[in-house]
């Protein structure tokens, strides 16, 4: 992906920021919404138009007349507009209304079939692409809906970083797992990574902490749910920022500057390239005694897996890491894949 276009060529320097409610309720709170946005300098309005739900019987879009809200949004603000699409008939439709930026959400994007869909009724226009993160954190399923995106000629192409939905659930509505979008920046270099501090967070006070946090993992934008009335947001109410709120949000971000080589983190960036040449090596030792205990077992009869030494291992790790300042959900990660490796290597 190194033929990449900007995803607006008119858009300023500066992290993008793209703002709207989670779903476009009506004309009054479409045009409500954009214009005090507008006021305060943000450029690129979102609204979703179609919203099938986890499950049934909730709001889900007001569908295809929305897409004259948002056509209008751009004709009385000059903001360019975006939204969601999930089927190959909503990118024709979009397409047609005019829409600047179209993105596939986290269930789409899961999905092969409907990415290609998608992807075939979007050749050979120059639409801007969003594709967000699938639900897993699946970092070939998303570098495969970029890709299918891609290899039909769009090159207006960002992915949007919102989380994943896991098993046990956390602080957050969805779990950030930043490593996933830092691998997916190391595959593609030159393709820009927003985030969804909104749909991370899953509540207003998370959001201004999330951005912050993805702003100095040097994410390219945001992307924020901004209704005019949250209270009364008929989806993600929780989540959503008035527009005022939004503004003072945006005024305080800092954005970090690159590295110079004169500075002190080249020193302390050799020491951590010392400490991961140490580390490495005693991974490899304790490798080399599980290949060891692994003989003993073969030889003696003994099962391979042992839930009660491993259990025990993972409670005595973790509380001797909570002495020496370690995060326990990063030292049980981090035992889990060791537990793995081990096993892999004793069958």
């Amino acid at each position: 992906m190194e033929d990449l276009k900007p995803l607006l060529d008119s858009y300023t320097a500066g992290p993008i920021i793209i703002a709207g409610p989670c779903s476009a309720e009506s004309r009054r709170q479409v045009m409500q919404t954009a214009a005090a946005l507008a006021a305060g300098g943000v450029r690129i309005f979102r609204a979703g138009v179609w919203k099938p739900r986890t499950k049934p019987g909730g709001f889900e879009g007001a569908g295809e007349q929305a897409l004259g809200w948002l056509a209008e949004v751009r004709r009385t603000t000059g903001m360019y507009i975006a939204t969601e699409v999930a089927t190959g008939r909503h990118a024709e439709l979009a397409l047609k209304a005019g829409i600047d930026i179209l993105w596939l959400g986290a269930r789409t994007s899961s999905s092969p079939f409907a990415v290609q869909e998608i992807a075939d009724a979007l050749s050979g226009s120059d639409a801007a692409v969003l594709v967000k993160n699938p639900v897993s954190p699946d970092l070939e399923l998303w570098s495969g809906a970029l890709e299918r995106i891609y290899n039909r000629g769009i090159r207006r192409l960002a992915a949007v970083h919102r989380g994943f939905s896991l098993y046990e659930t956390g602080i957050y509505r969805n779990d950030p797992h930043w490593s996933v979008p830092v691998m997916l920046r190391r595959r593609y270099p030159s393709l820009p990574v927003l985030c969804d501090p909104s749909h991370i967070g899953g509540r207003r006070e998370a959001v201004a902490q999330l951005s912050q946090q993805a702003l100095d993992l040097g994410f390219d934008g945001l992307i924020i749910e901004s209704h005019i009335s949250p209270g009364e947001a008929l989806s993600d109410a929780a989540q959503q920022l008035t527009p005022d709120e939004l503004l003072r949000l945006t005024s305080t971000l800092k954005v970090r500057g690159e590295s110079r080589d004169d500075m002190p983190i080249t020193e302390m960036r050799a020491e951590i390239d010392s400490l991961d040449d140490e580390l490495l090596a005693l991974l490899s030792r304790r490798m080399e005694v599980s290949g060891r205990i692994g003989e003993y077992k073969r030889r003696h009869g003994i099962k391979i897996l042992q839930p009660e030494r491993y259990d025990e291992l993972l409670s005595s790790r973790s509380a001797h890491g909570l002495k020496l300042g370690l995060d326990v959900k990063f030292v049980r990660e981090i035992l889990r894949i060791i537990h793995e490796e081990s096993i892999r290597r004793q069958m």
